[in-house]
């Protein structure tokens, strides 16, 4: 192979302060290989992407470094041949793919619109992409327009456009984040045979260790826009020298078995802080006077990685700290239902998508709720909280039937039942503060001054690991994970009984998820009952009591959750666990 990407010292600066965001990043990259790029949010991997593709944010500037691809350095490159440049040497992929995806455009026309090639040769090329990407490649497709996909297809054809004018560099931010497990393995396996038969190389930006272990062949860890650790996939993974990596991959959970997961201690540093010593000491069990006088270098460690700590040695030999189990709860036959489901049947414009769905919640019981995208589980749990028109079936909160309509059921009812949703990017008024957002529903059901809603919002912030200063923050200015911890702070301030949590650790890297599903753990043990919609296993086993799987609007299974992880029976669900992804040796190699 030879090296088609060289980045040197990039560094990118917050323009008010002159503090950096992401510094003196350095790497180099393959034809056909990809390299994982993993962090918390607000570590810089996002930035450092942008940064590939000579983008910085309003308020900050690339201020150093080079991005040589294919020999052409896209940071000296005038304005005009930038632009030229992207698409033709360097590619992006964003996390949403409706960000990418115009809606009053049809495919073909989006797909076809940055090929310099005739008409039909270009008809022709995308066609293959589609194929490629296990889409339909006929007419009837091509006319479609974003809004008739999946989340799954909308994504696979953003990665169709942006390979479309033959890149050299693929950088793709988060690409399954959301993704059930099925379509997150399809889309994982389509980029890897892409790099190859296009000889790409490729950046993959993601929160998920899982998602690394499974798509890339190098990792860079980057903590504090710096790298702390770099190298073979496997070395990174489960022979890491850095204490920050290992942190990260005591945090992972797993599908094979039930533990407490274990949060970084403290908080990753603020976008462009001062900085002395090492980044991560301030969080670190290893660090000594000298970690937080000195910034260490980035050198050969004794792992086989590169790695920014001087006491590599150390932190390799030191022992793993076992993985504690999570307690299970026992539920009594004789206890009463928070809540409760019966003969369920829900609709879109007159197509039935939810047939005859039962169940029954327990106080302080866990239900997750599995299955892949359009199996019907987000239906169901709108359903619940009353926000979907189109259902029948019986509804009972506290034993008491309730309406199907939010609005036709009493106050007391809709502050019991508290939903998250799924996008923090839509679930938040963009033009009120974080503190507006939680005011809202505390004086709404619960009246209280201004004084006492200021305390309120503050602690409930510090639960789910948001700092104070960002009260006064809209959501604009918030990273993706901090909006869905905010979300679920705005539905704990209500003090809710059942908790309908809709995909709400999907956008979250492994520490804040940590965080965030000991939190859910701890109100579970308060006597908060919850319903986990999810496509993360790893996350249902770790947090729930019982199962539902949805295939097609119809539970297929359901029951222990050790049981239907463990032994599945039917065969979509068997099809679910294989697909779930592992990182690989985590619980004999974190520490």
């Amino acid at each position: 192979m030879t090296t088609a990407v060289e980045v040197s010292g990039v560094t990118v600066t917050v323009d008010a302060t002159g503090h950096d965001i992401v510094r003196d990043v350095s790497f180099g990259l393959d034809r056909g290989e990809v390299m994982g790029v993993v962090g918390e949010s607000g570590s810089g991997k996002s930035t450092l992407a942008l940064a590939l593709l000579g983008f910085a944010r309003r308020g900050a500037t690339i201020t150093a470094g080079r991005v040589v691809v294919d020999g052409l350095d896209l940071l000296s490159l005038p304005p005009g041949e930038l632009r030229r440049a992207r698409g033709s040497r360097v590619a992006y992929v964003p996390q949403d793919p409706a960000t990418a995806l115009n809606p009053s455009l049809s495919l073909a026309t989006q797909l076809t619109e940055g090929l310099r090639l005739p008409r039909r040769e270009a008809s022709a090329r995308v066609r293959r992409l589609l194929e490629a990407v296990d889409l339909p490649a006929d007419d009837a497709f091509l006319k479609r327009h974003p809004r008739r996909l999946s989340g799954g297809q909308q994504q696979r054809v953003a990665i169709a456009m942006a390979v479309a004018a033959g890149p050299r560099l693929l950088v793709l931010d988060e690409p399954t984040t959301g993704l059930d497990v099925v379509t997150q393995a399809r889309v994982l396996r389509m980029v890897r045979e892409l790099c190859r038969e296009h000889d790409m190389a490729a950046i993959y930006v993601s929160h998920d260790l899982a998602v690394v272990a499974e798509v890339a062949d190098r990792v860079t860890v980057v903590y504090g826009g710096e790298v702390v650790e770099s190298g073979a996939d496997r070395d990174v993974l489960t022979r890491a020298a850095h204490p920050y990596t290992r942190a990260l991959l005591a945090a992972v959970p797993s599908a094979t078995r039930r533990h407490r997961l274990v949060p970084i201690p403290g908080r990753a540093p603020g976008v462009g802080g001062y900085r002395r010593g090492c980044v991560f000491a301030p969080r670190c069990d290893h660090a000594v006077a000298e970690c937080r006088a000195t910034r260490p270098a980035l050198v050969p460690g004794p792992s086989g990685t590169l790695t920014r700590c001087p006491r590599a040695d150390e932190v390799v030999r030191a022992p793993r700290v076992p993985a504690r189990a999570a307690e299970r709860r026992v539920a009594s036959d004789a206890e009463p239902e928070v809540l409760s489901v019966s003969g369920l049947h829900a609709g879109h414009g007159g197509r039935q998508v939810l047939f005859d769905v039962s169940f029954g919640l327990g106080r302080g019981e866990c239900l997750a709720v599995v299955g892949e995208s359009g199996s019907g589980k987000t239906t169901m749990s709108r359903c619940l909280v009353g926000l979907h028109e189109e259902q029948e079936g019986a509804l009972a909160f506290r034993g008491r039937p309730i309406p199907a309509a939010a609005r036709a059921r009493d106050e007391d009812t809709r502050r019991g039942l508290q939903y998250v949703f799924q996008n923090p990017y839509g679930s938040l008024n963009p033009h009120r503060s974080v503190e507006g957002s939680l005011v809202v529903p505390l004086r709404h059901y619960f009246g209280v001054s201004a004084r006492d809603s200021r305390r309120r919002v503050r602690e409930a912030l510090e639960r789910v690991e948001i700092p104070a200063r960002l009260a006064d923050r809209r959501p604009a200015e918030l990273s993706g994970g901090q909006r869905q911890r905010v979300a679920i702070a705005r539905a704990l301030v209500c003090e809710p009984e059942v908790l309908l949590c809709d995909e709400v650790t999907s956008a979250l890297d492994v520490s804040v998820q940590a965080a965030v599903v000991e939190l859910l753990r701890s109100l579970l043990a308060d006597g908060l009952s919850m319903v986990f919609v999810t496509h993360d296993l790893a996350v249902v086993r770790s947090i729930a009591d019982r199962v539902v799987v949805l295939n097609g609007g119809r539970v297929v299974e359901s029951g222990d959750t050790d049981a239907v992880l463990t032994t599945p029976v039917h065969p979509y669900t068997r099809g679910l666990v294989a697909a779930t992804l592992e990182v690989p040796d985590v619980l004999d190699s974190a520490v």
